[in-house]
């Protein structure tokens, strides 16, 4: 498969502002979440308190030591480009620490900002699908809408209730992918949503176009898998195997969900995501 087939190769360009760019944000991952002492975190973090390693500029004071140090946690996390939006446009530059006075609500607005750009990042990709061209008007209405909300105004977004909306665009996505994944050949596999596959032996598993929406794929043996077109839109890829696995077109798969997975240089991925610099091959192509 080239990157002109490749559905999720299309809107590249669209998805720049959806990737995290920490220079430009205030450390708001590190101030806003909760930390639980965990595998993930090696410490307890109550939400609005600034983590310990976060540095008076706002990086990481141990960013080339997070998992060693026992933060593997936040090498997964991904804001979806949320952070600099509230940082640079929303608060128009203003940080936390030289106004404090808005701190509170800023930590309250991106979380917020976060879920817009999720959404935003899974409706450029649901656009791009060839066979989802009968429902293009209506997602690119749900797009219009989202980029709107982001650029409501500080004390509009901590108001917000995004569940109406939220729940349309579903609407929309599942549509969209079925329609994409219904173009399979020889589809007619069954469907796997939400399945509790923890720990499953999936090695070489044919599961190109196959419904894996908010399934628990924890740990699963996925080497050398087929997950082409498969919908994996809430998927929890966290620890499983996709060395030689192939995610080419993989519908909705977002940075975070590779991070947390396991993978080497033989592993395809669509060419909107970066492979991890603690996977194998780091520093060669996705795809």
């Amino acid at each position: 498969m080239s990157d002109t087939d490749d559905p999720s190769a299309a809107p590249l360009a669209d998805r720049v502002a959806l990737r995290a760019d920490c220079a430009d944000c205030f450390g708001l991952c590190c101030v806003a979440l909760t930390l639980t002492a965990s595998a993930d975190f090696a410490i307890d973090k109550e939400p609005g308190t600034p983590c310990p390693n976060l540095a008076e500029d706002f990086r990481c004071g141990i960013h080339t030591r997070l998992r060693p140090e026992g933060f593997s946690g936040c090498t997964v996390y991904d804001c979806f480009g949320a952070g600099q939006k509230v940082s640079q446009e929303t608060y128009a530059g203003r940080d936390w620490r030289s106004a404090p006075d808005v701190a509170q609500q800023m930590f309250q607005v991106f979380p917020v900002m976060r879920q817009l750009h999720e959404l935003l990042w899974y409706l450029t990709e649901a656009l791009g699908l060839p066979a989802a061209a009968t429902l293009h008007a209506e997602l690119r209405v749900a797009r219009s809408t989202t980029e709107r909300l982001t650029r409501l105004s500080a004390d509009e977004l901590a108001e917000l209730d995004l569940s109406p909306h939220r729940d349309t665009v579903a609407v929309l996505l599942k549509r969209a992918g079925e329609l994409e994944r219904a173009t399979v050949p020889g589809r007619g596999k069954r469907g796997r949503r939400g399945a509790d596959l923890i720990g499953a032996r999936l090695t070489g598993a044919n599961l190109r176009g196959v419904d894996l929406r908010g399934a628990y794929l924890i740990a699963a043996d996925l080497r050398g898998a087929d997950l082409r077109s498969a919908d994996l839109i809430g998927a929890d890829l966290r620890d499983a195997d996709l060395s030689d696995a192939d995610l080419t077109g993989a519908l909705y798969l977002t940075q975070t969900q590779v991070n947390a997975a396991k993978g080497n240089a033989a592993t395809r991925l669509p060419p909107s995501l970066t492979r991890p610099a603690n996977w194998a091959g780091s520093g060669l192509p996705a795809g």
